[in-house]
């Protein structure tokens, strides 16, 4: 739908999101610091006591005199910071033969012994021990240790990741996000192990934040442009349909001709009527009282019902509606089928992909005339990478139904992932010629044109990209999504913070229920180094996201921003800006 995020393909450029890259993880690599090798022959305590260290016999005097040797022959006496190389290097011995206990010791005396100028060679002797107490599982001592490392040395990477896995075994994840988030500036973002940690944490944080926030959320409607694009999807949607003639009740209009009052006490049709009125705060109330009399409209009533719960994303409250209209083997199979198709959409909003698939099956082997069943399930394809199957899928929606320019245009955006993504340039063409052929023959489908401007920002097309987007506006001026694009495209084309700053404000300005307007505003803030504004746009997002999966992504862009207000508060450290 155009009022929602498109599908984009993977690797397509544009701002970057505060997201950290998930990446094949490498081996672990655990180590003590440099091994300073210091070479001394291995003797018992009787050859100790003969033989200095340099090994000269000291039982035959050297001079006439009886001398034990010149000063040159002496062991010359170490300095404190001598001493306690030795004894970190004695340590690192132990460490390398997996000895840890005894390490810890070497690496205890040596802190004993250093000076406390010496603070980078402290911090070192501190980390090193943090690296023994890992090995032994004893988090809480590592630490201890690696936050004297730390506070000796600020920018101490080694000190500041073994924290930070250590606060993740703690569960402290805070914590460890502030630690992660400081290292992974510190590398700019090029090591994988500590992105791989930063984006686990996030995604932990954000999936425990949303589930009692969104479990005690005021539910909330969208805006009717939104809803208007949500029931556009669908062709065959009985209860999306306008009142027929039978179903109609009497209305009276005054000598003024004012607006008609529904007499009718049903309150299915009454709920109808508010549809068509856009009043759309009322329907869920409407239906309740037609469910609760069991009346004639009650399989149609619990349906729609079901779909504004899922509007203002309450899935809870869907879902037994949503059951109990699949169950009624005497109800109209196209109910049914509108029924599965939605509580299919639901679970994969949920990530549960094999229930969404099972109920997409049953919608086709329900009503195989149905047109909506593949038109979803192709999307629900293309969601789960499976492109080929997609277009299969919408083949079959456009030949039970020639005139669906939705299922045409996402055909073609299929197909351009599937060449995108295989890098095929002669299988891009054809995508592309594919787009001019929906927008020529549905020159009135915003979403022909939404989904070819992402094609071609993709291609680089940026003049034409622009061109598409003006063309969804004027068909859907009250289409926030198309502005929040259109301000992206800015950024990426001409690198206009400005006028793209202006394009996503005014996309709240048209519906301030937009949240991926809010959402987009908050990355753009972030990349600006406006970490304040930023968690501000994705507070706003979060109390708009429309599924628990949704406002726990929100989360994790809001606690990236905060960990890097920390970590630049803490430690003077900022990731580069806009």
């Amino acid at each position: 739908m155009a009022s929602s995020k498109p599908v984009e393909p993977q690797g397509s450029p544009g701002i970057p999101h505060w997201k950290l890259a998930l990446a094949v993880g490498a081996p672990l690599l655990v180590g003590a610091g440099a091994l300073y090798l210091w070479n001394r022959h291995k003797s018992t305590k009787r050859d100790k006591e003969r033989r200095s260290p340099e090994g000269r016999d000291t039982t035959s005097p050297i001079h006439s005199g009886g001398s034990v040797g010149n000063a040159q022959d002496r062991p010359q006496e170490m300095s404190p910071i001598e001493k306690a190389q030795a004894a970190k290097n004695k340590g690192n011995k132990y460490f390398k033969a997996t000895k840890y206990e005894q390490a810890i010791q070497c690496y205890t005396e040596a802190i004993s012994l250093c000076p406390e100028d010496k603070r980078n060679d402290l911090s070192t002797f501190y980390q090193n021990r943090a690296a023994a107490y890992e090995q032994l599982q004893t988090w809480e001592e590592v630490v201890q240790d690696c936050t004297k490392a730390v506070g000796l040395n600020p920018g101490y990477v080694k000190a500041l990741f073994r924290r930070a896995k250590a606060y993740e075994k703690l569960d402290n994840k805070i914590e460890c996000l502030e630690d992660v988030t400081a290292v992974c500036i510190l590398e700019c973002f090029q090591n994988q192990q500590s992105m791989l940690l930063a984006d686990k944490v996030l995604k932990l944080l954000g999936k425990e934040k949303a589930k009692d926030k969104y479990k005690n959320r005021e539910p909330l409607m969208p805006s009717p442009q939104f809803i208007k694009s949500y029931f556009s999807s669908f062709s065959d949607d009985i209860i999306s349909q306008p009142l027929h003639k039978g179903e109609k009740s009497d209305e009276d209009k005054d000598k003024e001709g004012e607006a008609s009052v529904v007499k009718e006490k049903s309150g299915y049709l009454k709920a109808k009527k508010y549809m068509e009125e856009e009043n759309y705060d009322k329907i869920i109330s409407e239906c309740t009282k037609e469910v609760d009399a069991r009346g004639k409209y009650m399989a149609e009533a619990l349906l729609l019902r079901a779909t504004f719960y899922l509007l203002i994303g309450n899935a809870s409250a869907a879902k037994p509606d949503l059951d109990q209209v699949i169950s009624m083997e005497e109800s109209n199979v196209k109910l049914r089928a509108n029924a599965l198709i939605k509580r299919g959409s639901m679970y994969m909003q949920q990530q549960q992909s094999l229930l969404s698939t099972q109920d997409f099956n049953m919608a086709a082997d329900l009503n195989p005339q149905n047109p909506d069943v593949y038109h979803h399930r192709g999307q629900l394809k293309i969601l789960l990478d499976q492109v080929d199957d997609a277009v299969d899928d919408f083949d079959k929606c456009i030949k039970l139904r020639p005139d669906s320019a939705l299922a045409q245009a996402q055909k073609c955006f299929a197909l351009y992932r599937k060449a995108y993504t295989g890098a095929s340039s002669l299988e891009i063409q054809e995508a592309m010629q594919g787009f001019e052929d929906v927008i020529k023959n549905f020159p009135k489908c915003a979403e022909g044109y939404a989904l070819y401007a992402q094609a071609l920002t993709d291609q680089q097309q940026f003049g034409k990209a622009d061109e598409m987007y003006d063309k969804c506006i004027v068909l859907e001026p009250d289409n926030a999504t198309t502005y929040v694009h259109k301000g992206l495209l800015q950024l990426q084309w001409k690198q206009d913070l400005v006028k793209g700053l202006d394009l996503i404000s005014k996309a709240i300005e048209i519906d301030n229920k937009c949240d991926f307007a809010y959402e987009t505003m908050g990355t753009i803030e972030v990349q600006r180094g406006n970490l304040d504004k930023a968690i501000e746009m994705f507070n706003k997002a979060i109390n708009l996201a429309k599924s628990e999966m949704e406002m726990a992504h929100l989360y994790s862009l809001c606690d990236a921003a905060y960990a890097q207000t920390e970590v630049a508060r803490k430690y003077g450290l900022k990731p580069p800006t806009l």
